[in-house]
């Protein structure tokens, strides 16, 4: 029989989105260096990082019509995620966070990296400038 300790050390694989306030934009990577290296320094590991950058939200949040997303695709324990989302929760920055289960480690970019790809693309061809948004 395992102890309860032995459980919450294994390791599972998780995917973190946050949404950033976007004033601010300016800590995001930061914020992004700070996640990857609380993860790899409990011996957890980053498989994925993407800036999908400024987006309308669906429905204002703390009077906020702009989110700056990011996603995670990581491996930790289950008290690391349980600690990540404890100090989110205490970050002003972060107006929401989410972090999911997943069921291993994802091949290529997200469908919303791909999106964030294709508008960029369009942009460059219009010749509309990112600072537009």
């Amino acid at each position: 029989m395992e102890s309860s300790e032995g459980i919450a050390n294994e390791t599972r694989h998780y995917e973190l989105v946050l949404m950033v306030h976007p004033d601010q934009s300016e800590q995001v990577p930061g914020m992004i260096d700070r996640c990857k290296s609380f993860v790899t320094t409990r011996g957890g590991t980053v498989h994925r990082v993407e800036d999908w950058g400024r987006r309308q939200l669906a429905y204002p949040i703390l009077k906020v019509a702009k989110a700056h997303y990011l996603l995670f695709n990581i491996e930790c324990s289950k008290s690391d995620v349980r600690e990540l989302d404890r100090s989110f929760k205490f970050n002003d920055a972060i107006i929401r966070h989410l972090c999911v289960s997943s069921p291993g480690i994802p091949e290529g970019s997200s469908a919303m990296m791909r999106v964030v790809q294709k508008e960029a693309a369009k942009k460059v061809e219009t010749g509309v400038s990112s600072q537009d948004n």
